[in-house]
């Protein structure tokens, strides 16, 4: 059987740990990269012994590819997604699927339409922190109440795409990892209330030096949980926490710290490493298509979380609280 033919869009840091993973498995071979320029393309490939395309179309075109790796900016996950499936091709896209739910929830059709592998890339189910959160879950009882806080002090804040609201998506959505963490752990959700604020660098501009949004899931267990998420030029200290307080303990995440407190005892948790996870992606990926293994996220639980995030953006925008169940 010969290796699974595989062509990658995108040329940055997710696309490079793809590349190197593929590179390392027998069971495919890196043929084709499209970049933003076929410069950026030419220079990538060279390092993975791999074809330069000219546009991620092109890769779609060619029939001797199985499967397409998408690693290019949020806004074109959707349509390249589906030209793909269209062509018959398997996709594994990185977070998020798509900037709209509805068009998610298309692209999750035409996949199960097409018969074709659409996998989502959600690696921090794959963490040790993750899962080290999720085993210590067992031992302090019914959760009440949570609080995650994401936020990246940068200044001057960088021109990338990422601080760019049509090219990065709403940040919930665009970062949805944030959401899918929680809704892993504690299951639906009932109703949501966002607010969302932007530092554009002009009125004109779609580019902004800051976002700051925060949101309340009150979840159909009756937990309540509080996330916050910021970058830019108007947060001044990074963080990055995770505090869960239910009925007989706490879990406390501080970075990749992890506590676990109960009234008899305190101890650490062991976090294990962030390494190597998409390189684990990738071999889990491998191996369904090779073996039938099955993956470790479902594209229901990803279209899922991309749902809560879409009422967070819905709320924040009408400033009302959206009930989802």
């Amino acid at each position: 059987m010969h290796p699974i033919r595989v062509g990658l869009v995108g040329t940055g840091y997710a696309a490079k740990v793809r590349a190197e993973s593929l590179q390392a498995d027998a069971r495919a071979q890196l043929v084709a990269v499209a970049g933003h320029t076929i410069d950026k393309a030419r220079a990538f490939s060279e390092t993975y012994a791999a074809q330069p395309a000219a546009s991620w179309m092109e890769l779609v075109n060619r029939a001797e590819l199985d499967l397409l790796v998408i690693a290019t900016i949020n806004r074109d996950h959707g349509p390249i997604a589906r030209a793909a499936l269209q062509a018959g091709k398997h996709v594994v896209v990185e977070y998020p699927l798509a900037l709209e739910w509805a068009e998610a929830e298309a692209l999750v059709s035409l996949a199960h339409q097409q018969n074709k592998l659409l996998h989502v890339e959600h690696i921090e189910l794959l963490s040790g922190i993750h899962q080290a959160v999720q085993t210590a879950l067992a031992e302090i009882g019914t959760p009440l109440y949570v609080r995650y806080t994401n936020l990246n002090a940068q200044r001057p804040a960088p021109q990338k795409w990422t601080y760019s609201l049509d090219q990065f998506g709403f940040p919930f959505m665009g970062a949805v990892s944030r959401i899918h963490r929680l809704t892993n752990l504690f299951g639906r959700v009932a109703t949501v209330t966002g607010q969302a604020r932007f530092w554009h660098e002009s009125a004109e501009s779609d580019q902004y030096t800051s976002c700051l949004c925060t949101a309340q899931l009150r979840f159909a267990n009756g937990l309540v949980a509080e996330v916050v998420y910021g970058k830019g030029e108007a947060i001044w200290r990074s963080a990055r926490t995770l505090e869960i307080h239910a009925a007989e303990g706490g879990i406390f995440v501080d970075g990749e710290q992890g506590t676990l407190v109960q009234a008899n005892q305190t101890r650490s948790l062991e976090m294990g490493s962030r390494r190597g996870l998409f390189a684990k992606d990738t071999a889990m990926v491998l191996d369904y298509l090779t073996t039938g293994a099955p993956l470790y996220v479902s594209l229901d639980a990803s279209l899922y979380a991309l749902k809560v995030a879409d009422a967070i953006r819905r709320s924040a925008e009408t400033g009302r609280t959206i009930e989802l169940e």
